[in-house]
């Protein structure tokens, strides 16, 4: 739909109060439609993961993988020194963890904040063990998705990047939320390339999309957007016809993508 469109500078600071605001609502269920889209987007997972596997979240911010993910142990990072991270101070492009030692790594709504998403693909390849899996959920830039983005200005995409070029940045500068959220889309539509451009380190076996009334009413992450608070069986209905919808027409509606990695 549209080629580029730039997103306002974030203040990292400011996001920094906001994750420790977002915990605060998360766990006293503030938000009931929040606290649903978020349980959404980590409970697939659950799937690609045994409760005997160690894994780690890397760009977790709020960490929310460890109040749904059941596991022997699991890790949560990101590149602050927020004192709920498990690992801090870490640069998911170059982490300096001990290669293969995880069973499984989850990248929700990360990668498209990374300078260099080739040398974070090679990374977590290092890092995990073999068969290991690297779990992804990433924005889809459907045709609602884009003309939101166009609206708010609130996280911005470019298809004009070259995102195999590990010397070119994706993002317009060093702020670490700072974003392009077209990556995903550039690494993962043409499987064929991704394979030749990785050099076959991983194979593809999950790619689904998922969410849209139930994300366009969550009232937002970070930033915060107008909702109609429902109880469980109103999101439960939003949730069927999300499903309806995104099944019809995944490229006009789906709003969020799942991707399976494996270690070869």
């Amino acid at each position: 739909m549209f080629k580029k469109i730039l997103a306002k500078k974030s203040n990292f600071i400011l996001k920094k109060r906001e994750i420790r605001e977002v915990i605060d609502i998360f766990e006293n269920n503030k938000n009931k439609n929040l606290n649903y889209l978020v349980k959404k987007r980590f409970e697939w997972m659950q799937n690609f993961i045994s409760y005997e596997d160690i894994g780690i979240e890397v760009g977790a911010a709020v960490g929310f993988s460890k109040y749904f993910l059941k596991c022997k142990k699991l890790e949560i990072s990101d590149c602050t020194n927020e004192k709920h991270l498990d690992l801090k101070n870490i640069n998911a492009q170059k982490t300096d963890l001990k290669s293969n030692t995880y069973d499984f790594i989850v990248a929700s709504n990360m990668l498209h904040h990374l300078s260099s998403p080739i040398l974070f693909i090679r990374e977590m390849n290092r890092i995990l063990k073999k068969n290991g899996k690297l779990i992804i959920f990433e924005p889809n830039l459907s045709a609602i998705y884009q003309i939101i983005t166009f609206i708010t200005k609130h996280e911005g995409f470019d298809f004009t990047k070259d995102v195999w070029d590990e010397n070119i940045s994706q993002k317009n500068n060093d702020d670490p939320w700072d974003s392009n959220q077209a990556v995903q889309h550039m690494l993962f539509d043409d499987k064929e390339r991704f394979y030749k451009e990785t050099n076959n380190i991983f194979r593809i076996i999950h790619d689904d999309y998922s969410e849209c009334l139930i994300f366009l009413n969550s009232g937002g992450i970070y930033s915060k957007s107008f909702y109609i608070s429902m109880n469980n069986f109103f999101l439960k209905i939003c949730d069927f016809i999300d499903k309806i919808l995104i099944k019809l027409s995944p490229d006009l509606f789906a709003l969020g993508r799942k991707i399976v990695l494996v270690k070869n």
